[in-house]
């Protein structure tokens, strides 16, 4: 008879025996901090960069994070008493004045609170963007994906009712029948956005969603599932309340997902085959095929759903599945979606046509189609996971959210974490500059652009998805970095923001190389440049947030990989 399944908060498998666990857990002093689930006191004798993670000390109470401001007169003006420590509903911030931070923190807390939608006098998600000098097309609706930030910087602060509200509503959401002309989609999709009617005759409101039948391209949304799991546990480990994900409907909503991305079929690949944009990058740009993304993503869905589903029979059937899945991706994308100048001589000496098991050159991968940018931008000590690898193709593009995600879910070993930090480090000119973070590198242009992208106006070089720079991307950094042990990078790139975002109305992208200008179609008050700013800033002054959104390495998951040249210095 097997052992009960149990599952750590990490979200691995263990079975309760005295074999010890499935993927048992490293316990080093960042696992240990992680693993708190009270904030830090970070002693001010020192900077954090100069301190050890083993130097943090445990603190009550909760730190709230607005601090001594010359906006603070308005804010309180605005939200009343914020020194109460009960929970004060969406009266964001509170504070205990104990640390001095930048002026515009307060000024993004009042933006954020201004950008809540209500149903039915609820709230309920953000809205997009509060831009009202141009079209609003669908920044007006609340986006799965874009309310992530959102929903961190809510938790962080002590405010978990409007993420509770949100998983509910986009699960009732999951379960309305979807289709895209008289096509039926799975039952598993999450929406990719919902927006709130009023209707002021009647005096009620209703919910309407959009599950790509009326996107721009009319592409389903592959990471909102996975970003509505990835939240889930968020909040659970933030608030301790385990009651919400256990719930039947919650079951079943992250069941629904499984199937739908687990499904049995004709790929040889563990990687989920996707078509063109079906996540941030929401426009043609020659991600099709087995972007890094979503791999990342799906890679830590998975865990994360590991931590969620109950261990009963269908539980335990489902998390069986998941482990399986779970030890080919991992090998697989660490092995061929892998990229550090070791490898790049690798491929630039590959043979082709080759058959058999003992191919070396498994995609028929053509040196040939190696360009030159890759031989300039590879450093000698870093690392990537490139952003494409299928039959006769790798996309050797950067993408940031790919690599970040890859950290924060250990889908990239300790060793490569390391690599994408040194390289980013190496890099800085050309992922950071003047506007944190890159999309992408490089842009496309000409007539490369012209084909790949359909001379799509809105992601012409160094604009928008095709190398524009977008402030949101800030969190996923600073969670890198800190998880990473390279705080002092979080820490220039958010210096770096500090300059400009406020002044800048809180643009949602920047264009140029440097990203030194508001993108040419951006829109002003976005709220995940807003909340990517908040969350970075709290994560780096309590790195203990960090457990919500961060999975410790499963020793057992890691595959024999040759030692990379950039893994030694």
């Amino acid at each position: 008879m097997s052992p009960p399944v149990g599952v750590t908060e990490n979200g691995t498998i263990r079975h309760n025996d005295s074999r010890g666990s499935l993927f048992e857990i490293g316990d080093s002093d960042l696992t240990r901090l992680l693993e708190r689930q009270r904030p830090v006191n970070i002693e001010r004798k020192r900077s954090f960069d100069e301190r050890s993670f083993n130097e943090l000390s445990i603190s009550s109470p909760p730190r709230q994070f607005y601090r001594n401001s010359e906006n603070s007169s308005r804010v309180f003006e605005t939200f009343g008493s914020i020194h109460s420590p009960a929970r004060s509903g969406i009266s964001t911030p509170r504070s205990f004045s104990c640390v001095e931070t930048h002026p515009i923190v307060a000024e993004a807390w009042v933006a954020l609170q201004r950008s809540i939608v209500h149903f039915r006098g609820q709230p309920v998600g953000t809205i997009a963007a509060l831009d009202h000098s141009t079209e609003e097309l669908n920044y007006d609706q609340v986006f799965v994906r874009d309310f992530v930030p959102s929903a961190l910087a809510f938790l962080m602060n002590g405010e978990p009712e409007i993420v509770k509200n949100f998983l509910h509503k986009t699960l009732r959401l999951q379960s309305w029948e979807k289709k895209v002309d008289n096509f039926t989609l799975g039952a598993g999709v999450m929406p990719a956005s919902f927006k709130v009617l009023h209707d002021p005759v009647r005096d009620n409101e209703t919910i309407i969603a959009d599950f790509g039948e009326c996107a721009i391209g009319r592409v389903a949304p592959v990471d909102s599932g996975f970003w509505w799991i990835i939240l889930l546990r968020a909040y659970t480990r933030s608030t301790g309340d385990t009651s919400l994900a256990e719930k039947p409907e919650f079951q079943r909503g992250i069941k629904l997902i499984l199937t739908l991305c687990l499904s049995e079929g004709f790929d040889t690949f563990p990687t989920l085959l996707c078509a063109d944009g079906c996540s941030m990058i929401d426009r043609r740009m020659g991600v099709y095929g087995y972007p890094i993304e979503i791999q990342a993503l799906f890679f830590m869905a998975l865990r994360c759903a590991l931590f969620l589903l109950k261990h009963d029979e269908e539980g335990k059937e489902f998390a069986d599945r998941i482990v399986k899945r779970l030890h080919a991706l991992s090998y697989h994308m660490r092995t061929y979606f892998w990229l550090d100048i070791r490898q790049l001589n690798d491929i630039y000496r590959y043979k082709t046509e080759e058959y058999s098991h003992t191919a070396v050159n498994k995609f028929n991968v053509m040196p040939d189609s190696l360009s030159d940018w890759v031989f300039d931008f590879m450093p000698k000590h870093g690392g990537y996971f490139i952003g494409n690898v299928s039959p006769a193709r790798m996309d050797f593009r950067w993408f940031c959210l790919g690599n970040c995600i890859a950290i924060l879910s250990s889908l990239a070993t300790p060793e490569q974490s390391s690599a994408i930090m040194d390289l980013i480090e190496s890099r800085w000119e050309e992922l950071v500059g003047e506007m944190p973070l890159k999309i992408c590198y490089p842009s496309m242009e000409s007539h490369e652009w012209r084909i790949v992208t359909g001379c799509d106006p809105k992601n012409t070089s160094w604009s928008y998805h095709n190398g524009g720079s977008w402030p949101v991307l800030l969190w996923l950094l600073t969670a890198a970095c800190i998880k990473s042990g390279r705080p002092q990078l979080a820490r220039r790139a958010i210096e770096l923001t500090e300059t400009r975002l406020l002044k800048d109305q809180w643009p949602e992208y920047y264009d140029g190389k440097l990203g030194r200008y508001i993108g040419k179609q951006a829109r002003k008050n976005q709220t995940w440049s807003i909340a990517g700013y908040l969350v970075a800033k709290m994560m780096l002054e309590d790195p203990s947030h960090l457990g919500m959104i961060s999975l410790e390495e499963d020793r057992q998951m890691k595959p024999h990989i040759k030692r990379s040249a950039s893994w030694v210095r």
